[in-house]
């Protein structure tokens, strides 16, 4: 194959899409389009990736969705819509998210919280892929997952792991 397939879009089911607009706008500062009301919004996450000296590159962001679990589209007509709930427990899909330089940590989790998410970790280090993290469910049982690197780690290109020591604040756990 000479092109990979792409991803192009995420949904998050939710049970009530205005809510879910509403969380995802104050959490991540994210402009969240209402398009088809009470069933399917537009995430659209915002910047450009960044290049490495800083400037924006010709990567535009992701958009992502929100989709009313009970009514999902698109689907033809004649397609089964079951199931019409969200998952009542275990995993579903994590979606991993890179926390701008301009956020925090602290801040997206004190505004997930109060808004109704449950928060599972935070002060997290794993040295694969060397980067701190955190997580929490929002309140329509997604998993979302914080992301950053650390300024001063070093990580290997080829193995993705990290080398040398990594200088973590006292508390923080690592893997």
């Amino acid at each position: 194959m000479a092109h990979p397939n792409t991803l192009v879009f995420v949904d998050f089911a939710s049970d009530d899409v205005n809510a879910a607009r509403a969380f995802y706008a104050e959490v991540f500062n994210w402009e969240v389009e209402e398009r088809i009301p009470d069933i399917f919004a537009r995430i659209v996450p915002g910047q450009h990736f960044l290049n490495p000296d800083g400037t924006p590159s010709e990567i535009g962001s992701l958009h992502m969705g929100i989709s009313n679990a009970a009514d999902t589209r698109p689907r033809p007509p004649s397609a089964d819509i079951e199931p019409t709930h969200l998952n009542p427990g275990g995993r579903s899909m994590r979606a991993w998210i890179m926390v701008s330089p301009d956020d925090t940590f602290d801040r997206i989790l004190e505004a997930a919280e109060r808004l109704g998410a449950t928060i599972l970790w935070r002060d997290h280090f794993w040295t694969e892929f060397g980067g701190a993290n955190a997580s929490f469910l929002d309140p329509w049982g997604n998993q979302l997952m914080l992301w950053s690197h650390e300024l001063g780690v070093e990580v290997d290109e080829e193995t993705h792991e990290v080398i040398g020591d990594v200088p973590l604040p006292d508390g923080w756990t690592i893997e």
